[in-house]
């Protein structure tokens, strides 16, 4: 394990082959030299992830962390989000106390204090140790008891200028404030539990690994989906779903957002598993060797009985991808409001021109490989995909991805609609529903996606868009590689920035209609 953690000759990236597209981003010149330079590509777990270049920033952020908790989260975005969310919440509850029940309440100005020292009562009280359940049992009492300090001390602070009633007030208030968000945190997250869990890959496929997938599997706190084992011992994996040479492919076709190393007394194969983890920028945790016996002082994580150290935690930040869901949210709100006339109108000519369906739709590959329902307003003859398999003969793309030009299928009113991208405003609601984004890589069929190579399963990492690179660059070249590199690009330099860029762009692209 020693040689594993001292060594690290994977820390040099190669030059990721979609870096020379990087001048087609709007916005950016690249220079030849610029165009060589490694890039450092982030996996995404929930959506994107950009380049994390700025190492002081996050270094303050994990130091800040390492100040407000003895063991800081991964993320610490998520704790800063916590935490300002409660601020929040108690600064507005005390403001509509002091309007709507001005003698049962402290003065105005005092709410911000009262804020801050519940909130800094409630770190000592341990309320924010663990942010994966925000409502655990134990918790109720201690922001119990966090408020009640807290209100004490700005009464005795207002030099008892208000009220002895605004203390119960105060305190009943805050307390079941802060617990009915919390609850609807908690139900939120419950309902999307399943796309939260981390896809873990066991490698090993013996004693250790079995009690650590037992546990995994058995403690829903772990919040991870074991996906099973990959190991080169016959003996050890009848039912595994790979030998370690196999790693490479199962991180990409599994979906895999993490990886446990459980060969212990094994330091070679370790640490060629960990490189190919590193390389595909998955979570990595491992079993040390260690000397038998409890160690209550070690700062050790342990599944079951069995302890691990993390390696590494590739960098997700939630912030940026909060936002960008703020976005996509309002933008698809905003278009669906804006666009509601003109889909009205396309339905119609749609329902005038062909028997059929208005709106079609499809079930495409989305983050990951989630398969969703993707709409759009039907733009060719209602029997269309049996009519696809005859077709492949004619198809004018290059790679899985079809596509002819004069296709048969499409009506009048389609080829309309699909000169100037109408068809595709049905899937504003898609993006809606979190399923898509504004901007991203477009789904595709799931009969395309079972034809992709290794590394094309990359795209999935991300939840796919209604416009992206390609559209705005070339969206007339039937090359699929093209297509790939653009995607890859879009994901290895994403920014808030680049994605409004490109909606930019895709709005004069539109008004100088290519095609669909």
């Amino acid at each position: 394990m020693g040689e594993l953690i001292t060594k690290q000759p994977w820390t040099t990236e190669p030059v990721s082959p979609a870096s020379q597209y990087a001048r087609m981003i709007p916005g950016i010149s690249a220079t030849p030299s610029q165009r060589c330079a490694p890039t450092r590509v982030a996996r995404v777990k929930d959506g994107l992830t950009p380049n994390p270049n700025d190492g002081v920033s996050s270094f303050r952020q994990k130091a800040l962390a390492q100040i407000l908790l003895p063991h800081p989260m991964a993320d610490p975005w998520t704790l800063y989000q916590f935490v300002v969310a409660d601020l929040i919440v108690l600064v507005l509850l005390g403001t509509l106390q002091v309007h709507l029940l001005p003698s049962w309440s402290f003065r105005e100005f005092t709410l911000p204090l009262f804020a801050v020292l519940l909130t800094l009562f409630a770190f000592s009280e341990g309320v924010y140790r663990d942010i994966a359940d925000p409502l655990p049992p134990k918790v109720i009492s201690a922001m119990a008891r966090s408020a009640f300090f807290a209100t004490l001390l700005v009464f005795f602070a207002e030099q008892r200028t208000v009220p002895l009633r605004s203390i119960p007030a105060t305190l009943t208030l805050s307390l079941g404030g802060l617990i009915f968000y919390r609850k609807l945190w908690q139900l939120a997250r419950a309902r999307n539990r399943h796309k939260e869990f981390k896809r873990t890959l066991l490698v090993g496929a013996g004693p250790v690994a079995r009690s650590i997938a037992r546990t995994l599997r058995n403690d829903p706190s772990h919040r991870a989906v074991v996906c099973g084992f990959v190991d080169n011992d016959p003996a050890l994996s009848p039912d595994a779903l790979g030998q370690l040479a196999d790693l490479d492919w199962l991180a990409r076709s599994e979906f895999i957002d993490e990886v446990i190393l459980a060969l212990p007394g094994q330091p070679e194969k370790t640490r060629n598993a960990a490189e190919v983890a590193l390389r595909n920028h998955l979570d990595i945790r491992a079993v040390p060797d260690l000397p038998p016996g409890p160690w209550p002082d070690a700062v050790i994580d342990y599944i079951g009985e069995v302890p691990v150290v993390t390696l590494h935690r590739e960098p997700v930040p939630t912030m940026a991808l909060s936002l960008k869901r703020v976005v996509d949210f309002c933008g698809a709100a905003l278009g669906l409001a804006l666009t509601a006339p003109a889909m009205a109108i396309v339905a119609l000519l749609i329902r005038l021109e062909s028997p059929g369906p208005i709106f079609y739709s499809a079930e495409r590959t989305g983050i990951k490989g989630r398969r969703f329902r993707c709409y759009k307003f039907r733009s060719m003859v209602a029997n269309a995909d049996h009519l696809k398999d005859d077709l492949r003969s004619r198809n004018q793309r290059q790679g899985p991805i079809f596509k002819i030009i004069n296709d048969p299928r499409i009506t009048r009113v389609g080829r309309f609609i699909r000169r100037y991208s109408l068809d595709e405003l049905p899937q504003l609601w898609n993006v809606l529903c979190g399923d898509m984004s504004l901007v991203g890589p477009r789904p595709h069929p799931v009969d395309e996606v079972n034809h992709y190579d290794l590394h094309h399963y990359r795209r999935l990492d991300v939840k796919p868009g209604i416009t992206g690179l390609w559209q705005i660059t070339a969206r007339r070249s039937p090359s699929f590689d093209l297509n790939m590199h653009l995607d890859l690009t879009y994901i290895e330099n994403w920014s808030l920035r680049l994605d409004l860029r490109i909606l930019f762009s895709t709005v004069r692209v539109l008004f100088a209609p290519e095609g669909a």
